[in-house]
């Protein structure tokens, strides 16, 4: 059964931070928007390359850019086509069913009277980002640079509840690295994948705020505020890319220690095997010595049990006595030898 989906989650036109039009569709937005001279904010959700196309011929749109969007899959960048920002950014959240981080896909077009945002996945919840610019009309009245902060600013929010859930995990592995478990090694290899996923997605953020921070004005009354709110997300975004690196560094040692726990297990094992078999040596040794002690006076018997006529020695009158003479003898001489190697 298809899915029914709306590609387009919200389009409105905006003058002076004020909710002015709620177009039907993009035909629509673009002809008000021309009218009131605001501006528009488009938001869609796994557009078709038509609708993509359309924005894009409206609003001039960069080629490669489009290409990026409609190919999908890019690492976080921030690119600058004359006018318009082209900004990626991949979302995050963590699943607590599986213990899994789940990455997503963002892209802005932010020009000077319109933001684009397209969304791949599930998060970020856009819609929260809007109802509360919404509710700040003097922040709103920013224009694009507004929205272009408030979608940053609830990327890097939803990544604490990522960082969280990484951090349980990585104390969860801590507790079994001196358990037996035949696991560990292959959830501290996952979770190292995730670890490294994170941070391709939140280290380059840091170069990015930095350079936007640049591109507006710190001295611009109106922009003022916005500039320190950028400042407020880039320090975030620090902390979180000192932690994960914390992360990355606390699951390389668990592996390591992990490796030198199994070496040190496996030769525990190898030497309670080694003195098993050093045991069953001894215990052999010294069944085969008192074997070959009680062969010698058994070969004796055996030969002169054999009752050929022509046998001389039984009908010596020390005959008996020699035989056994020589099995005690004989037995004595290989007790002798074996006591002497330490056989018996």
């Amino acid at each position: 059964m298809q899915t029914w989906r709306m590609p387009i989650i919200d389009n409105a036109v905006y003058v002076n931070g004020e909710r002015t039009a709620n177009p039907e569709n993009l035909e629509e937005t673009y002809e008000v928007l021309r009218k009131r001279h605001g501006m528009a904010w488009i938001g869609m959700y796994r557009p078709t390359p038509a609708e993509i196309e359309s924005v894009a011929k409206e609003f001039d749109l960069h080629h490669l850019a489009i290409e990026d969007t409609l190919a999908g899959h890019q690492r976080p960048k921030l690119e600058r086509y004359g006018t318009t920002q082209f900004i990626v950014l991949q979302p995050a959240r963590y699943l607590d069913a599986s213990e899994e981080v789940e990455f997503g896909e963002v892209h802005m077009f932010i020009g000077p009277d319109f933001a684009i945002t397209i969304r791949h996945a599930e998060s970020p919840d856009l819609g929260r980002v809007r109802k509360r610019l919404e509710s700040n009309p003097k922040l709103l009245a920013l224009g694009p640079l507004a929205v272009m902060y408030a979608v940053l600013d609830q990327v890097v929010d939803e990544y604490s509840p990522v960082v969280s859930g990484l951090e349980n995990d990585i104390d969860e592995i801590e507790d079994q690295l001196f358990t037996e478990g035949a696991n560990v090694s292959r959830r501290i290899y996952e979770l190292s994948r995730e670890v490294i996923a994170f941070q391709r997605a939140t280290q380059p953020l840091v170069g990015m705020l930095a350079i936007l921070r640049e591109r507006i004005s710190s001295e611009d009354e109106r922009t003022i505020e916005l500039h320190r709110d950028l400042r407020d997300v880039e320090d975030h975004v620090l902390a979180l890319v000192e932690r994960v690196d914390g992360f990355r560094s606390l699951l390389q040692n668990a592996l390591v220690v992990h490796a030198t726990l199994v070496g040190q297990r496996q030769n525990e094992e190898t030497k309670a095997l080694t003195e098993a078999s050093l045991s069953q040596g001894e215990s052999t040794k010294r069944i085969s010595s008192w074997a070959a002690i009680l062969f010698a006076p058994t070969l004796i018997a055996s030969i002169y049990g054999m009752n050929f006529r022509n046998m001389p020695e039984l009908l010596w009158p020390w005959g008996y006595p020699l035989a056994l003479l020589a099995m005690v003898v004989l037995g004595f001489i290989l007790y002798a030898s074996f006591k002497k190697r330490g056989w018996i």
